[in-house]
């Protein structure tokens, strides 16, 4: 049986009450995933910056 196969099975098992918290649970591993990817992103565009502003980064990307 697969995780998410086992999980849906739990899930059938509980009340009301305690579906609203794991589901408050669910919607904050998303969020917290979405601000890392944005955190990564922002981390990566001021390690790239310096490259990015070469005359050699605008030449190469010119032809596009």
């Amino acid at each position: 049986m697969s995780k998410k196969e086992l999980l849906i099975s739990e899930l059938e098992q509980f009340t009301e009450p305690l579906l609203d918290e794991v589901l408050d649970f669910v919607h904050f591993l998303k969020t917290k995933l979405t601000k890392e990817r944005i955190d990564t992103a922002i981390a990566s565009e001021s390690a790239l910056r310096k490259d990015w502003l070469k005359a050699e980064e605008d030449e190469a990307w010119q032809s596009l």
